[in-house]
């Protein structure tokens, strides 16, 4: 995928035309705005124009790999048998994995041993193919891949069952330039009620683009709804209003038919935690199509 850009103003002559797909129909004429990281955006962005939205892409983080902090746990072959799971919790851990296992030589289990669980959430679980798997056991028939049917980490840890005292390598964000949402840090005391060891690694970086990641929004004149995926977007994105003299206060003056929907309930809960009401919640959030769907919903009502 090409680089993606966040936008400035408007849509036509944003450096994010790329992100920002034209949608297929006038018909709703709505525009939405959504804090997607790059990683996610442009799926959210072809599903939003595919249903006939505007979406305007205005991201408040970046994510960016630092595998170098797994190797560590994955060589040499074969450390990672001091681990029983790897458990992600997001696309940016599976691909913070991939990149450090590209450059260890050699399996990362031996094909003898006890099963070795691979966790993922939703959609996240599409990238735990055959290619994959060969590349940390040559018998991927040892690895058993858990996809829990509430894709949420507590639902991940409930999908894993007792630990029994056993290790789960978790590649998690190291969060810099706003505070850690608590999903993490519930997440890795979740799975030590459940009698697991959990080995936390910061596998990648969440960072605050700065404040003129709240100046798309600032200046857009319409704005029916924006999304958020996660609780870091909404914390990044008040901090970005904070600075340059704004608060959500201000945002729901502007546009006060403006409609706030979450990607899931994890997302909903932290973003009414830090003010933002939420007026609509996915309900598949194992992908992007639970959260449109609730907006046109909300729109047109049942179809």
């Amino acid at each position: 995928m090409a680089t993606l850009s966040p936008a400035t103003t408007g849509h036509s002559s944003s450096p994010s035309a790329a992100i920002n797909h034209q949608p297929t129909s006038a018909a709703t004429g709505r525009t939405v705005a959504f804090t997607t990281p790059n990683n996610y955006a442009d799926r959210l962005s072809r599903l939003l124009a595919l249903r006939g939205h505007a979406p305007l892409w205005c991201p408040t983080l970046t994510v960016n790999a630092t595998p170098q902090s797994l190797i560590p746990h994955l060589s040499p072959p074969p450390a990672l048998e001091a681990f029983s799971t790897v458990a992600f919790t997001s696309r940016a851990g599976i691909g913070a994995f991939c990149a450090a296992v590209a450059g260890i030589k050699g399996a990362l289990l031996a094909s003898d041993g006890d099963a070795f669980l691979i966790a993922a959430l939703g959609s996240d679980a599409e990238l735990l193919n055959e290619e994959f798997l060969l590349k940390i056991c040559p018998d991927f028939h040892r690895i058993k891949t858990i996809v829990p049917s509430t894709p949420t980490p507590s639902g991940l840890v409930e999908s894993l069952g007792p630990g029994g005292g056993r290790k789960v390598l978790c590649p998690v964000p190291l969060v810099i330039g706003i505070e850690e949402p608590p999903v993490v840090p519930s997440f890795l005391r979740e799975l030590e009620a459940s009698g697991w060891m959990p080995v936390k690694v910061g596998a990648y970086e969440t960072r605050w683009l700065g404040p003129q990641c709240a100046e798309v929004i600032m200046g857009e004149e319409v704005l029916d709804a924006i999304i958020f995926t996660s609780t870091a977007e909404v914390e990044g994105l008040l901090k970005g209003l904070r600075e340059l003299g704004w608060d959500w206060g201000t945002v729901r003056r502007k546009w006060p038919e403006l409609v706030v929907a979450a990607h899931g309930p994890v997302t909903a809960a932290g973003a009414e935690r830090l003010g933002v009401g939420v007026d609509v919640v996915g309900s598949r959030f194992d992908n992007f199509e639970g959260v449109v769907g609730a907006l046109d919903l909300r729109w047109h009502g049942p179809r």
